[in-house]
C-alpha cells in the first residue's frame, strides 16, 4: 500500500502537529476506546474467511441493533446493512469489510488468532486478520456509537455496511446483486477506510482520483497430450506450452501498452503433473492482472486470451483443445475518489483532525479494492476512500535505520497498533459523516 516516500513525509510532520479543532470528539472517542478495544481483540482472535463471516456479522449486528439501527442480515450472503433514519437529508453509506485471510498468524501477539476454518471450496486453512479488517469493523462500530450519541447534531440517513468477501474481490458485487440499492436507499455518498501498515499511526492519507488499481483474476488451463517422459514426441507437453505462454505474457506490459500507463500481469501459480517421468495432459495457471485504466485493462485481458490460444495453435493443438482462458474470475474496477467530494471533505478533515495529520496519498503499488463496485454503479455514487496509519512511527524510523522490517499486508507477521488506528479511524470517519449529514 504505502511506501517509504509517504511514510517519510508523515514522520517529518510528527513533531509539529497542530491542536485538534474538535477536542470534544477526540475526548469522547478516547473515553469509548476501552469498549472498542475489547471488540477489536475479539474480532482479531476470531477471524473468518470470505463469505463465511457468520460470527463476525452477528456480533456487528448485535452492536448496531443495540444502538438503534435497523439491521438486515444475510445481504449478499453474510453481509449486513444497518440503517438509522434521523429526519430529512442525504443518505451516507459507510462500508467496512469483514473477512480474514487463509494464513497462520505468526505475530506472537497474546491475542493472536489460532482459528482454522474450512473455506467455501472445502479446504481447511488457518485464518488470520492479516489485512486489518478487524480495525475496519471496530472503527465502523465506533463511528456508529459516536453518530448515535450525536443524533441531535445531524440529519438524514446513515447506512452502515458490513461487507463479506473483500479478499476474494466479490463481496460488494454480491451485495449489489442481492438488491442492495433496490432494497435500501441509493446513498448520496459512500465512505470507506483502510488501515495501512506502512503509514505511521496518527495520520490519514487520501487524494482525489485513483486510490487503487483494477484487479482481475484469470485462469489458463493448458490442454496437452499425455505420454511417457521418455517419449515426448508422442505427446504435447503442457508444461513447455505453459512456459511459452508465461514468457509471452510479459510482452503485454512491455510492448502492447504505453510505458506511461501502469499495468501488471503476474502468473502466481503453475500446477501440472504428478511424476517426473510422466508428461501430463494438463497444466493450470492462475494470474492476477492490474491496471489504472479501463482501456489498458481490456488490452491486457484480450491479450492474455490471444496469446494463450495462439500458443496452443503453434504447438499443434486442434481448435477444440486450445488453452481455456477464464477471464475476470474475481475482479474489481479502479477505485477512485470523487473529486468534488474529496475537495469538500479535505478542509473539514484538516480542521477536525489537525492539518498535520493529513497526507496526500501517493500510489506506490497496484493493490485493488472492491469498494469501487458501490460507487461505479448506474447511480454513480460519489465515493471517498482514505487510509489510516497503523504502525508506530518509531517502528518505521527503526526500519529506515536498518532495523526490523515492518510486516506488510497479507503477511503472517502483519500487526497493527490498534489504539491509534481505531481512534483516528473513528474520528476521521465521524468527522466526514457529520459534514455530509450536517443540519441545515
Amino acid at each position: 500500500m504505502i511506501r517509504t516516500t509517504l511514510a517519510t513525509a508523515a514522520i517529518a510532520l510528527l513533531a509539529a502537529l497542530p491542536a485538534h479543532a474538535d477536542d470534544a470528539l477526540e475526548a469522547a472517542i478516547g473515553k469509548d476506546y476501552g469498549y472498542l478495544e475489547n471488540l477489536f481483540l475479539d474480532f482479531h482472535a476470531h477471524p473468518e474467511l470470505s463469505y463465511m463471516e457468520t460470527r463476525t456479522a452477528k456480533k456487528i449486528a448485535t452492536e448496531l441493533s443495540g444502538l438503534g439501527f435497523k439491521v438486515t442480515e444475510g445481504v449478499g450472503g453474510t453481509g449486513l446493512v444497518a440503517m438509522m433514519k434521523n429526519g430529512d437529508g442525504p443518505t451516507v453509506m459507510i462500508r467496512a469489510d469483514m473477512d480474514g485471510l487463509p494464513l497462520e498468524e505468526k505475530t506472537g501477539l497474546p491475542y493472536a488468532s489460532k482459528v482454522t476454518q474450512v473455506d467455501v471450496d472445502g479446504v481447511e486453512f488457518p485464518v488470520m486478520h492479516a489485512c486489518g479488517h478487524d480495525v475496519h469493523i471496530t472503527s465502523l462500530i465506533g463511528t456508529a456509537r459516536r453518530m448515535a450519541a450525536m443524533k441531535d447534531k445531524w440529519q438524514g440517513t446513515l447506512m452502515l455496511i458490513g461487507q463479506p468477501g473483500e479478499e476474494r474481490i466479490g463481496g460488494a458485487d454480491a451485495m449489489l446483486k442481492d438488491g442492495l440499492f433496490k432494497r435500501f436507499p441509493v446513498p448520496d455518498y459512500a465512505l470507506a477506510l483502510h488501515v495501512a501498515a506502512n503509514l505511521p499511526a496518527g495520520h490519514i492519507a487520501y487524494r482525489p482520483g485513483i486510490m487503487y488499481s483494477s484487479s482481475d483474476s484469470v485462469r489458463i488451463t493448458v490442454h496437452g497430450v499425455g505420454t511417457h517422459g521418455a517419449a515426448p514426441h508422442q505427446g504435447i507437453d503442457p508444461i513447455v506450452l505453459g512456459a511459452t505462454i508465461v514468457n509471452s505474457l510479459q510482452t503485454l506490459v512491455s510492448r502492447e501498452i504505453s510505458p506511461l500507463d501502469p499495468g501488471v500481469v503476474t502468473v502466481g501459480t503453475f500446477h501440472a503433473g504428478t511424476k517426473g517421468n510422466i508428461i501430463s495432459d494438463e497444466a493450470v495457471m492462475n494470474l492476477t492482472v492490474r491496471s489504472n485504466d479501463e482501456a489498458v485493462r481490456a488490452t491486457l485481458l484480450q491479450g492474455i486470451k490471444r496469446i494463450a490460444e495462439n500458443a496452443g495453435r503453434m504447438a499443434g493443438l486442434p481448435e477444440d483443445k486450445l488453452p481455456t482462458v477464464e477471464l475476470s474470475i474475481e475482479s474489481a474496477p479502479v477505485t477512485e475518489n470523487d473529486e468534488a467530494l474529496t475537495e469538500r471533505l479535505d478542509p473539514v478533515l484538516r480542521a477536525g483532525l489537525g492539518d498535520g495529520k493529513v497526507i496526500k496519498y501517493e500510489q506506490r503499488n497496484m493493490g485493488a479494492e472492491d469498494f469501487s463496485y458501490f460507487v461505479q454503479t448506474p447511480e454513480d455514487v460519489p465515493g471517498f476512500y482514505f487510509l489510516v496509519g497503523g504502525t508506530p512511527s518509531e517502528d518505521i524510523m527503526a526500519e529506515k535505520a536498518g532495523g526490523p522490517k515492518v510486516a506488510g499486508h497479507h503477511s503472517p507477521l502483519f500487526k497493527i497498533a490498534p489504539e491509534p488506528s481505531i481512534k483516528l479511524g473513528v474520528e476521521a470517519m465521524t468527522t466526514a459523516a457529520m459534514e455530509l449529514l450536517a443540519k441545515k
